[in-house]
């Protein structure tokens, strides 16, 4: 098993059914996205299936990743938008 330093962590943004965007952080996208679409991930996104994952970066550890959530979150609707359409680019 991985020690917690070698695991990835990784920061995503997801837009749910009623057009809202939800930023979380995980080690494990795929299970993360398929726990939203089964009502057992966040709160928010409960009740705002399906979901649909927009972006994804991959940051060095949970620090880093919990600060660019927070970061993220911060930002307005279309700045949200902006930094998805640049991260998509890559």
């Amino acid at each position: 098993m991985k020690k917690e330093l070698d695991k990835k962590w990784y920061v995503y943004i997801l837009k749910c059914s009623d057009n809202t965007l939800y930023t979380g952080i995980t080690t494990d996208v795929t299970r993360r996205l398929k726990e939203h679409n089964n009502g057992r991930g966040a709160k928010y996104t409960r009740n705002r299936r399906p979901i649909e994952l927009m972006t994804v970066f991959e940051v060095n550890n949970r620090s880093e990743a919990s600060k660019e959530e927070y970061r993220i979150k911060q930002l307005k609707r279309e700045e949200k938008f902006k930094l998805i359409n640049i991260n998509n680019e890559k």
